[in-house]
C-alpha cells in the first residue's frame, strides 16, 4: 500500500456509529479499505474514501499495527 501525503478531513456522519467513541467506526473503515482494495483496486474512488476515513479516524500507531499483521497474515479480520 502506498502511503500518499496526508489529506485528511473529518469524514461525515455514518449511521452505524451514533456514539462519540469512534473506535469501531475506525477500524471498521480499515477492514472495508482493505476488502474494497482486493476487489476493485487502490484507485477505485470508494475506496480511497475508506482510506481517508480510517487515516482520519485511527491513531497512526493501530493503523501501523494492523498493516504489520496483515503483512504476517495475522490480522483478525482475515486481510491477507
Amino acid at each position: 500500500m502506498s502511503v500518499e501525503a496526508k489529506d485528511v478531513s473529518t469524514p461525515g456522519f455514518d449511521a452505524r456509529f451514533p456514539n462519540v467513541n469512534q473506535t469501531k467506526n475506525c477500524w471498521q473503515n480499515f477492514v472495508d479499505y482493505n476488502k474494497c482494495v482486493q476487489a476493485k483496486g487502490e484507485e477505485y474512488a470508494p475506496c480511497k474514501r475508506f482510506f481517508k476515513a480510517f487515516h482520519s479516524l485511527c491513531p497512526d500507531e493501530w493503523i501501523s499495527n494492523w498493516e504489520s499483521q496483515k503483512d504476517n497474515g495475522l490480522h483478525p479480520a482475515g486481510l491477507e
